[in-house]
């Protein structure tokens, strides 16, 4: 099994996005025993908070499942050991979660974008309102990243 967790600033845009968004396309991959994927943020602020209204719209629009319960939760030093991958959706988030997790002995830290070979932030919406540029940002990446695991 594989252990994915997606970070973003405060894990109610973007990184519970990625998390929904992955989860779909390894069910209908009929990948589902092959994963456990969850989401956190790197920051505080958010604890406890649920999913942001405008990123579930955006879910819902694309027809991307989500668990309502769902709610904001921070980065551990132990997330490191419990999980394979730890995937971040923009440089700040590797600068936050090094105060978290200082070190990255087996490169399980990588940038949500580089799966697609491109080394650029997704966009956070809570400032762009943009939430269908990340979505798109989110699904390549979460679609490259999948692929990529197929030919492990």
């Amino acid at each position: 099994m594989l252990n994915v967790l997606f970070v973003c600033h405060g894990n109610i845009c973007r990184s519970p996005m990625a998390e929904f968004i992955f989860k779909k396309m390894v069910k209908d991959a009929g990948k589902e025993g092959e994963y456990y994927i969850e989401s956190a943020a790197v920051s505080a602020e958010d604890l406890g908070s649920p999913i942001y209204p405008p990123a579930k719209r955006c879910l819902t629009s694309h027809g991307i499942p989500f668990d309502s319960s769902k709610c904001a939760r921070l980065v551990t030093r132990a997330d490191y050991n419990r999980f394979d991958r730890i995937i971040i959706m923009d440089s700040q988030n590797r600068r936050w979660l090094s105060r978290i997790i200082p070190d990255d002995p087996e490169g399980k830290v990588q940038l949500m974008m580089s799966f697609c070979g491109i080394n650029r932030d997704v966009a956070d919406p809570w400032y762009t309102g943009d939430f269908e540029a990340s979505y798109r940002d989110i699904t390549a990446g979460c679609k490259a990243f999948l692929e990529q695991q197929k030919s492990r």
